[in-house]
Protein backbone atom coordinates (compact mmCIF):
# COMPACT_ATOMS: atom_id res chain seq x y z
CA UNK A 1 0.00 0.00 0.00
CA UNK A 2 1.36 3.43 -0.95
CA UNK A 3 -1.68 5.73 -0.75
CA UNK A 4 -4.09 5.91 2.18
CA UNK A 5 -7.64 5.99 0.72
CA UNK A 6 -9.58 9.25 0.84
CA UNK A 7 -13.29 8.43 1.19
CA UNK A 8 -16.37 10.65 0.93
CA UNK A 9 -19.98 10.13 2.05
CA UNK A 10 -22.98 12.40 2.56
CA UNK A 11 -26.46 11.95 3.92
CA UNK A 12 -29.42 13.77 5.36
CA UNK A 13 -29.24 12.72 9.02
CA UNK A 14 -26.56 11.95 11.55
CA UNK A 15 -27.37 8.26 11.94
CA UNK A 16 -27.77 7.66 8.19
CA UNK A 17 -24.47 9.35 7.32
CA UNK A 18 -22.59 7.60 10.08
CA UNK A 19 -23.76 4.20 8.83
CA UNK A 20 -22.86 5.05 5.23
CA UNK A 21 -19.38 6.03 6.34
CA UNK A 22 -18.86 2.82 8.33
CA UNK A 23 -19.88 0.72 5.33
CA UNK A 24 -17.59 2.75 3.05
CA UNK A 25 -14.68 2.29 5.44
CA UNK A 26 -15.33 -1.43 5.84
CA UNK A 27 -15.38 -1.93 2.07
CA UNK A 28 -12.66 0.44 0.93
CA UNK A 29 -10.38 1.18 3.88
CA UNK A 30 -6.81 -0.08 4.08
CA UNK A 31 -5.17 -2.17 6.80
CA UNK A 32 -2.88 -0.46 9.29
CA UNK A 33 -1.05 -1.30 12.49
CA UNK A 34 -1.37 1.17 15.37
CA UNK A 35 0.74 1.97 18.43
CA UNK A 36 -2.14 0.80 20.65
CA UNK A 37 -2.39 -2.77 19.31
CA UNK A 38 -1.73 -5.85 21.38
CA UNK A 39 0.36 -8.58 19.64
CA UNK A 40 -2.73 -10.70 18.97
CA UNK A 41 -4.86 -7.85 17.53
CA UNK A 42 -5.69 -7.78 13.81
CA UNK A 43 -4.70 -4.69 11.87
CA UNK A 44 -7.11 -1.76 11.93
CA UNK A 45 -9.22 -0.62 8.97
CA UNK A 46 -8.26 2.98 8.15
CA UNK A 47 -8.84 5.82 5.71
CA UNK A 48 -9.05 9.58 5.50
CA UNK A 49 -12.80 10.23 5.66
CA UNK A 50 -15.00 13.20 4.78
CA UNK A 51 -18.64 13.05 5.94
CA UNK A 52 -21.28 15.67 5.22
CA UNK A 53 -24.43 15.62 7.35
CA UNK A 54 -27.01 17.84 5.69
CA UNK A 55 -29.49 18.16 8.59
CA UNK A 56 -27.72 17.31 11.87
CA UNK A 57 -30.79 17.90 14.07
CA UNK A 58 -33.21 15.81 11.96
CA UNK A 59 -34.22 12.28 13.03
CA UNK A 60 -33.07 9.60 12.97
CA UNK A 61 -30.17 11.05 14.93
CA UNK A 62 -29.02 8.04 16.99
CA UNK A 63 -27.53 4.88 15.52
CA UNK A 64 -27.97 1.74 17.61
CA UNK A 65 -24.59 0.33 16.58
CA UNK A 66 -22.45 2.73 18.60
CA UNK A 67 -21.07 1.04 21.76
CA UNK A 68 -22.96 3.08 24.34
CA UNK A 69 -26.39 4.19 25.50
CA UNK A 70 -28.51 7.29 25.94
CA UNK A 71 -26.89 8.11 29.29
CA UNK A 72 -23.46 8.01 27.60
CA UNK A 73 -24.63 10.50 24.98
CA UNK A 74 -25.92 12.84 27.67
CA UNK A 75 -22.67 12.55 29.60
CA UNK A 76 -20.61 13.37 26.53
CA UNK A 77 -22.73 16.43 25.74
CA UNK A 78 -22.23 17.64 29.32
CA UNK A 79 -18.51 16.95 29.06
CA UNK A 80 -18.29 19.01 25.89
CA UNK A 81 -20.11 21.84 27.66
CA UNK A 82 -17.43 21.94 30.36
CA UNK A 83 -18.77 19.83 33.24
CA UNK A 84 -15.47 17.91 33.51
CA UNK A 85 -13.00 20.73 32.91
CA UNK A 86 -11.67 20.35 36.46
CA UNK A 87 -10.61 16.76 35.74
CA UNK A 88 -7.35 17.79 34.05
CA UNK A 89 -4.06 16.71 35.59
CA UNK A 90 -0.93 18.53 36.64
CA UNK A 91 1.13 18.01 33.51
CA UNK A 92 4.44 17.66 35.37
CA UNK A 93 3.16 15.06 37.87
CA UNK A 94 3.62 11.45 36.62
CA UNK A 95 1.49 10.16 39.52
CA UNK A 96 -1.50 12.31 38.57
CA UNK A 97 -3.91 9.99 36.71
CA UNK A 98 -6.47 12.60 35.68
CA UNK A 99 -6.99 13.69 32.07
CA UNK A 100 -4.40 15.60 30.06
CA UNK A 101 -7.03 17.95 28.62
CA UNK A 102 -10.71 18.42 27.92
CA UNK A 103 -12.00 19.75 24.62
CA UNK A 104 -14.05 22.42 26.33
CA UNK A 105 -11.02 23.47 28.36
CA UNK A 106 -8.94 23.84 25.22
CA UNK A 107 -11.68 25.88 23.53
CA UNK A 108 -12.61 28.05 26.50
CA UNK A 109 -9.19 28.48 28.12
CA UNK A 110 -6.81 28.03 25.20
CA UNK A 111 -3.16 28.51 26.15
CA UNK A 112 -3.39 27.32 29.75
CA UNK A 113 -2.52 24.14 31.60
CA UNK A 114 -1.79 23.07 35.19
CA UNK A 115 1.46 22.11 36.90
CA UNK A 116 2.33 21.05 40.42
CA UNK A 117 4.43 23.56 42.37
CA UNK A 118 5.75 23.64 45.97
CA UNK A 119 3.06 26.17 46.85
CA UNK A 120 0.06 24.03 45.85
CA UNK A 121 -2.41 22.77 48.39
CA UNK A 122 -3.58 19.23 47.72
CA UNK A 123 -3.94 18.29 44.07
CA UNK A 124 -5.20 21.57 42.64
CA UNK A 125 -2.07 22.61 40.77
CA UNK A 126 -1.04 26.01 39.46
CA UNK A 127 -2.44 27.42 36.23
CA UNK A 128 0.36 28.00 33.71
CA UNK A 129 0.50 29.69 30.31
CA UNK A 130 1.13 33.13 28.88
CA UNK A 131 -2.45 33.71 27.75
CA UNK A 132 -6.02 32.54 28.27
CA UNK A 133 -8.26 32.76 25.21
CA UNK A 134 -12.00 32.07 25.40
CA UNK A 135 -12.42 30.98 21.79
CA UNK A 136 -16.09 30.11 22.31
CA UNK A 137 -17.02 33.66 23.31
CA UNK A 138 -14.85 35.17 20.58
CA UNK A 139 -16.50 33.01 17.90
CA UNK A 140 -20.02 33.80 19.09
CA UNK A 141 -19.27 37.53 19.24
CA UNK A 142 -17.75 37.53 15.77
CA UNK A 143 -20.64 35.60 14.24
CA UNK A 144 -23.10 38.03 15.81
CA UNK A 145 -21.23 40.99 14.26
CA UNK A 146 -20.18 39.32 10.99
CA UNK A 147 -22.19 36.17 10.29
CA UNK A 148 -20.58 35.87 6.84
CA UNK A 149 -17.00 35.95 8.23
CA UNK A 150 -14.56 33.23 7.14
CA UNK A 151 -12.42 33.78 10.24
CA UNK A 152 -14.56 31.96 12.83
CA UNK A 153 -12.33 29.06 13.84
CA UNK A 154 -11.48 27.38 17.14
CA UNK A 155 -8.47 25.10 17.64
CA UNK A 156 -7.33 22.68 20.34
CA UNK A 157 -3.71 21.80 19.47
CA UNK A 158 -1.02 23.23 21.76
CA UNK A 159 2.38 22.13 20.34
CA UNK A 160 4.24 22.91 23.57
CA UNK A 161 2.28 20.06 25.21
CA UNK A 162 0.70 17.89 22.55
CA UNK A 163 3.76 16.72 20.63
CA UNK A 164 4.98 14.87 23.71
CA UNK A 165 1.95 13.62 25.66
CA UNK A 166 0.56 10.09 25.47
CA UNK A 167 -2.98 10.97 24.36
CA UNK A 168 -3.04 14.34 22.55
CA UNK A 169 -6.33 15.87 21.32
CA UNK A 170 -8.01 14.10 18.42
CA UNK A 171 -10.30 17.05 17.65
CA UNK A 172 -8.22 19.75 15.95
CA UNK A 173 -10.48 22.53 14.73
CA UNK A 174 -14.04 23.78 14.34
CA UNK A 175 -14.86 26.35 11.64
CA UNK A 176 -18.16 28.23 11.38
CA UNK A 177 -19.89 30.41 8.83
CA UNK A 178 -23.53 31.47 8.67
CA UNK A 179 -25.71 31.69 5.60
CA UNK A 180 -28.95 33.69 5.60
CA UNK A 181 -32.27 32.96 3.96
CA UNK A 182 -35.62 34.69 4.47
CA UNK A 183 -34.29 36.60 7.45
CA UNK A 184 -33.07 33.49 9.30
CA UNK A 185 -29.52 32.24 9.89
CA UNK A 186 -28.12 28.81 9.01
CA UNK A 187 -25.00 27.83 10.94
CA UNK A 188 -22.60 25.76 8.83
CA UNK A 189 -19.74 23.97 10.54
CA UNK A 190 -16.57 22.18 9.42
CA UNK A 191 -14.94 19.88 11.98
CA UNK A 192 -11.52 18.30 11.62
CA UNK A 193 -10.15 15.37 13.61
CA UNK A 194 -6.53 14.25 13.54
CA UNK A 195 -7.52 10.73 14.59
CA UNK A 196 -11.06 9.42 15.02
CA UNK A 197 -12.09 5.99 16.28
CA UNK A 198 -14.93 5.29 13.84
CA UNK A 199 -16.47 2.49 15.90
CA UNK A 200 -15.59 3.31 19.49
CA UNK A 201 -15.87 7.11 19.66
CA UNK A 202 -16.95 8.88 16.47
CA UNK A 203 -20.70 8.68 16.89
CA UNK A 204 -20.53 10.16 20.38
CA UNK A 205 -18.15 12.82 19.04
CA UNK A 206 -20.62 13.74 16.30
CA UNK A 207 -23.64 13.75 18.56
CA UNK A 208 -21.83 15.75 21.23
CA UNK A 209 -20.58 18.38 18.79
CA UNK A 210 -24.00 18.66 17.17
CA UNK A 211 -25.56 19.43 20.53
CA UNK A 212 -22.70 21.80 21.41
CA UNK A 213 -23.30 23.68 18.17
CA UNK A 214 -27.02 23.85 18.93
CA UNK A 215 -27.02 24.66 22.64
CA UNK A 216 -23.82 26.68 23.06
CA UNK A 217 -23.17 28.38 19.72
CA UNK A 218 -26.47 28.66 17.80
CA UNK A 219 -28.72 29.33 20.81
CA UNK A 220 -26.48 32.15 22.03
CA UNK A 221 -26.28 33.77 18.58
CA UNK A 222 -30.06 33.52 18.35
CA UNK A 223 -30.39 35.16 21.77
CA UNK A 224 -28.07 38.05 20.91
CA UNK A 225 -29.35 38.74 17.39
CA UNK A 226 -33.04 38.01 17.80
CA UNK A 227 -32.91 35.97 14.58
CA UNK A 228 -33.75 32.30 14.27
CA UNK A 229 -30.56 30.21 13.93
CA UNK A 230 -30.80 26.74 12.37
CA UNK A 231 -28.06 24.12 12.23
CA UNK A 232 -27.15 23.71 8.57
CA UNK A 233 -24.78 21.11 7.20
CA UNK A 234 -21.92 19.76 9.33
CA UNK A 235 -18.85 18.62 7.41
CA UNK A 236 -16.66 16.16 9.30
CA UNK A 237 -13.12 15.35 8.20
CA UNK A 238 -10.92 12.79 9.92
CA UNK A 239 -7.31 12.41 8.81
CA UNK A 240 -7.41 8.88 10.19
CA UNK A 241 -10.90 7.39 10.48
CA UNK A 242 -10.43 3.85 11.72
CA UNK A 243 -11.89 0.73 13.28
CA UNK A 244 -9.33 -0.85 15.57
CA UNK A 245 -8.56 -4.48 14.84
CA UNK A 246 -9.79 -5.51 18.29
CA UNK A 247 -13.22 -4.01 17.45
CA UNK A 248 -13.77 -5.50 13.99
CA UNK A 249 -15.44 -8.66 15.31
CA UNK A 250 -17.91 -6.62 17.40
CA UNK A 251 -18.58 -4.26 14.49
CA UNK A 252 -19.40 -7.22 12.24
CA UNK A 253 -21.72 -8.79 14.81
CA UNK A 254 -23.53 -5.56 15.70
CA UNK A 255 -23.77 -4.00 12.25
CA UNK A 256 -22.07 -5.30 9.13
CA UNK A 257 -23.34 -8.89 9.32
CA UNK A 258 -26.85 -7.68 10.18
CA UNK A 259 -27.32 -5.46 7.14
CA UNK A 260 -29.52 -6.55 4.22
CA UNK A 261 -27.99 -9.36 2.16
CA UNK A 262 -27.66 -7.19 -0.94
CA UNK A 263 -24.89 -5.25 0.86
CA UNK A 264 -22.48 -8.13 -0.01
CA UNK A 265 -21.73 -8.99 3.61
CA UNK A 266 -21.87 -12.69 4.46
CA UNK A 267 -21.51 -14.45 7.77
CA UNK A 268 -22.02 -17.97 9.02
CA UNK A 269 -23.36 -16.60 12.32
CA UNK A 270 -27.08 -16.91 12.98
CA UNK A 271 -27.79 -13.20 13.42
CA UNK A 272 -31.01 -11.21 13.17
CA UNK A 273 -30.81 -8.93 10.14
CA UNK A 274 -32.05 -5.36 10.28
CA UNK A 275 -33.43 -4.60 6.84
CA UNK A 276 -34.49 -0.97 7.26
CA UNK A 277 -32.73 2.10 8.61
CA UNK A 278 -35.48 2.57 11.20
CA UNK A 279 -34.58 -0.82 12.72
CA UNK A 280 -30.97 0.30 13.12
CA UNK A 281 -31.64 3.75 14.62
CA UNK A 282 -33.44 5.67 17.37
CA UNK A 283 -35.31 8.93 16.93
CA UNK A 284 -33.83 11.45 19.37
CA UNK A 285 -37.17 13.27 19.60
CA UNK A 286 -39.08 10.12 20.55
CA UNK A 287 -40.73 10.87 23.96
CA UNK A 288 -39.19 7.80 25.58
CA UNK A 289 -35.69 8.69 24.37
CA UNK A 290 -36.17 12.30 25.49
CA UNK A 291 -37.21 11.11 28.94
CA UNK A 292 -34.13 8.90 29.27
CA UNK A 293 -31.88 11.66 27.94
CA UNK A 294 -33.22 14.31 30.32
CA UNK A 295 -33.23 12.04 33.37
CA UNK A 296 -29.61 11.09 32.70
CA UNK A 297 -28.35 14.52 33.74
CA UNK A 298 -28.81 13.82 37.45
CA UNK A 299 -27.07 10.45 37.08
CA UNK A 300 -24.11 12.07 35.30
CA UNK A 301 -23.80 14.81 37.92
CA UNK A 302 -23.68 12.16 40.66
CA UNK A 303 -21.03 10.27 38.69
CA UNK A 304 -18.91 13.44 38.37
CA UNK A 305 -19.26 14.12 42.10
CA UNK A 306 -18.12 10.58 42.92
CA UNK A 307 -15.08 10.94 40.65
CA UNK A 308 -14.23 14.26 42.32
CA UNK A 309 -14.36 12.62 45.75
CA UNK A 310 -12.09 9.77 44.68
CA UNK A 311 -9.47 12.10 43.16
CA UNK A 312 -9.18 14.62 45.98
CA UNK A 313 -5.91 14.68 47.89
Amino acid sequence: MKNIPVLHVSGKTLAETYEKALIKLYNEGCRFKTQYDKPEDPESIDATMNLTIEEPMTDPMIHKAFPGGIEDLREYVMEFKGFKNHWVKNMNDPEDTRWEYTYNGRLKNYGQWKEKTPFDLGNRGTVMGFYNIDQIEMIISKLVKQPFSRQCQMITWMPNLDLNIFDPPCLQSMWYRMAEENGEYYLNCNIRFRSNDAWGACFMNMFGLTMFNREVIADEIQKRTGKKVHLARMNWQADSWHIYGKDIKQAKERLFDRLPKDKDYHSEAELVRMDTLSERTFNFYDPDIQEMYNEAEAVVLAKIAEYDKEHQK
